[in-house]
């Protein structure tokens, strides 16, 4: 029997279209009263939630598109080709979100065309805004040449598929070029802050770990949204190619946490491990989390065989990761500041509005493309 009502309301779609009411009234509020009344922003503390979770967290969280596509297309290992389209239509929708998010903080959003003709082009900041515009373009037109495969008996789309097809290869050597150079450059954009953030975050190689840390959580984001939609969309998915990467990411992290470890022994950083403040459990709440735990989920002899196992090791290493940029971006901060800062519900609200979006456009476009009709199930529990 056919279903009648495609649209009936569940649990998750009254969740979301409540959050989405709150984030469209919020942003409401954004365009027509500024920024100062839907955020707990100010002169001394201009970053918030939106710039420490929606862009610097989520670009890294939206470094599966490049790992995967240097995996499987630059050095050629053919059999991570299931996992390219769905992590790229993961990035790309990141970066939309990220582009987005700017235009809401931004206070005058309409002029944010102006680096393109007058940047300062010694600034980290500029490289990281033109690297994130000219890569947006770019996973656009990886994700459109598989989206037009399906409408490839219409002529235009077909001449802009083998078109785009035959330049695939130096498109995406130049996407993963672009997002190993503003990867990097965001831990960049808090060097020239070395006496306002804490000692346990601030380090000239900020950029190193910025970059290593990106590439395993992208690692981790495409097993975890592997593991999601697999669930959800009742698709199929290689385990053994989600269990390689995960060891890729295990390896990532003990080559961070150690090199992060020597860099304290040169500073004679350790013994601000053990001082009582916030600063400090925020440390080891993100190194617990999204380094010790998941490390020792990755290398024990159950994730070779469980998806669970996997996947609770994968959204650690994303929580872990979103402990680390948020702590970068704003705790260390917050106490050089001389203002505390938590964000308002309403910065809340436009953030949770922007992931639901997110998630909401992933599977229309899921349903709508061959996303994941080619993926084969292997023996895992």
């Amino acid at each position: 029997m056919t279903d009648k009502f495609p649209l009936r309301a569940t649990f998750w779609r009254v969740v979301a279209g409540l959050i989405l009411l709150a984030g469209v009234y919020a942003l409401y509020v954004r365009v027509t009263e500024g920024l100062g009344a839907v955020s707990n922003l100010s002169d001394r503390f201009p970053w918030g939630l939106w710039v420490g979770f929606d862009v610097v967290t989520g670009v890294g969280l939206a470094a599966g598109g490049f790992t995967i596509c240097a995996v499987a297309h630059i050095f050629n290992i053919h059999r991570y080709e299931p996992l390219t389209r769905p992590a790229i239509l993961t990035a790309f929708l990141g970066y939309v979100t990220v582009i987005v998010s700017l235009l809401i903080d931004l206070g005058k959003p309409w002029n944010i065309w102006h680096p393109l003709i007058m940047g300062n082009y010694h600034s980290a900041l500029f490289e990281v805004a033109m690297c994130v515009m000219f890569y947006t373009t770019i996973l656009f037109f990886e994700f459109s040449s598989s989206a037009a495969a399906k409408y490839r008996h219409i002529k235009p789309v077909g001449v802009y598929h083998k078109l785009v097809n035959k330049l695939i290869v130096p498109i995406m050597i130049a996407g993963v070029v672009l997002s190993t150079l503003h990867q990097s450059s965001l831990g960049s954009l808090f060097l020239i802050v070395p006496t306002r953030m804490h000692p346990l975050w601030y380090s000239t190689w900020l950029p190193v770990w910025f970059y290593i840390s990106a590439i395993a959580v992208g690692f981790s984001m495409v097993t975890f949204e592997a593991y999601m939609s697999s669930r959800g969309m009742d698709h199929k998915l290689k385990f053994s190619l989600l269990s390689e990467i995960m060891r890729i990411t295990g390896v990532l992290l003990v080559i961070l946490f150690f090199g992060k470890m020597v860099e304290f022994g040169i500073d004679g950083k350790f013994a601000l491990l053990a001082v009582p403040e916030t600063e400090t459990y925020m440390w080891w709440l993100e190194t617990i989390i999204g380094v010790f735990l998941p490390v020792v989920l990755i290398f024990s002899p159950k994730a070779k065989t469980s998806r669970t196992w996997l996947f609770v090791a994968a959204t650690l290493t994303v929580f872990g990761f979103l402990f680390n940029r948020l702590n970068v971006s704003i705790t260390s901060i917050a106490k050089s500041a001389g203002v505390s800062y938590f964000p308002s519900f309403m910065e809340a609200s436009l953030t949770a509005m922007l992931v639901t979006l997110n998630i909401i456009a992933f599977v229309w476009i899921s349903k709508h493309f061959d996303l994941f009709g080619h993926h084969a199930e292997e023996g895992a529990h």
